[in-house]
């Protein structure tokens, strides 16, 4: 008896846990890699905040002060900047272009790419397949390669220096990431739900309409983001196909300040914070719902 008492005493004495020592030396070290990612974010975050300081401190100087002080604090704050800046480059009916046009692009690529991926993802056809492939390979041509036929096509249908050519042309270049982006979270759509919907005698519209389209949500609010963000910022294709002065938006309008012999930053940089500040708000007003809706939409399936 004696002995066996001897051994469980022993054995009790094994199997302790580990010591406070190695805990809290666990813990200080876990720590110190947290403090140092930390400070590494912190000043990656600053990097990417750098070019929005020049901007936002070069806007309020004169132009004598920007080129021999871009990086110091004014000398005098010139908020008549902004307001010379506005005057120039008509600013409401530029912001009123580029709202309209982003408005509808958005819309429209929204519901069209929707119902198009929720169409090849319920018909898994040879045809909807080779179609998503021909979708996710048009997300890898440059736009600079097919910039000139395009031109000729829309001048050719009689849209050149229209917001509707502008519009249907960023219908054809924003499809095939919102389809890509619709396709993997109809995936996560079950069937069950369109199954019930059908027996209460819903038609296929009714159901795509009234349950789908709802549960889509997180998708459509990121796929309007990611698009608002393009053809917001977007030059090249509304300076090709926009002409007019009364059509501009307004990084064609803001371009008006860089001439090939003259920049006249005092006046191009107020326009450009202008110009982005809307943007600015609808991206940090919405952006939380970006990651919820790519990884819903991309790694589903």
């Amino acid at each position: 008896m004696m002995h066996t008492s001897t051994n469980t005493g022993t054995n009790t004495g094994t199997n302790r846990g580990p010591s406070p020592r190695a805990g809290a030396s666990t813990s200080r070290g876990y720590r110190a890699k947290r403090l140092i990612v930390e400070l590494l974010m912190i000043l990656l975050a600053l990097v990417f905040l750098v070019p929005f300081y020049f901007l936002l401190v070069n806007s309020v100087k004169s132009f004598g002060d920007i080129l021999t002080n871009s990086a110091g604090w004014p000398h005098a704050f010139l908020w008549n900047n902004y307001a010379q800046a506005w005057k120039i480059t008509a600013f409401p009916k530029v912001f009123g272009n580029s709202l309209l046009i982003a408005v509808i692009s958005n819309v429209l690529l929204a519901l069209i790419s929707s119902m198009a991926a929720y169409r090849m993802v319920r018909r898994d056809t040879v045809f909807n397949r080779l179609l998503f492939a021909g979708f996710v390979a048009a997300m890898v041509i440059p736009f600079q390669s097919i910039m000139i036929p395009l031109v000729k096509v829309v001048s050719t249908l009689g849209l050149m220096d229209t917001r509707t050519g502008l519009i249907i042309c960023y219908l054809g270049f924003g499809a095939p990431l919102s389809v890509f982006l619709f396709h993997g979270f109809v995936k996560s759509v079950p069937r069950e739900i369109e199954e019930a919907g059908r027996v209460d005698g819903c038609s296929t519209y009714g159901i795509f309409f009234r349950i789908v389209l709802p549960l889509m949500q997180p998708i459509i609010v990121t796929v309007i983001i990611l698009n608002a963000l393009w053809i917001w910022n977007d030059y090249l294709m509304p300076s090709l196909i926009l002409q007019s002065p009364s059509r501009q938006t307004i990084p064609i309008a803001t371009y008006a300040f860089f001439g090939q012999f003259t920049k006249q930053w005092d006046l191009a940089l107020p326009a450009l914070v202008l110009g982005i500040t809307p943007i600015v708000i609808f991206f940090l007003a919405m952006q939380k719902y970006i990651i919820e809706g790519i990884a819903q939409g991309s790694v589903k399936g």
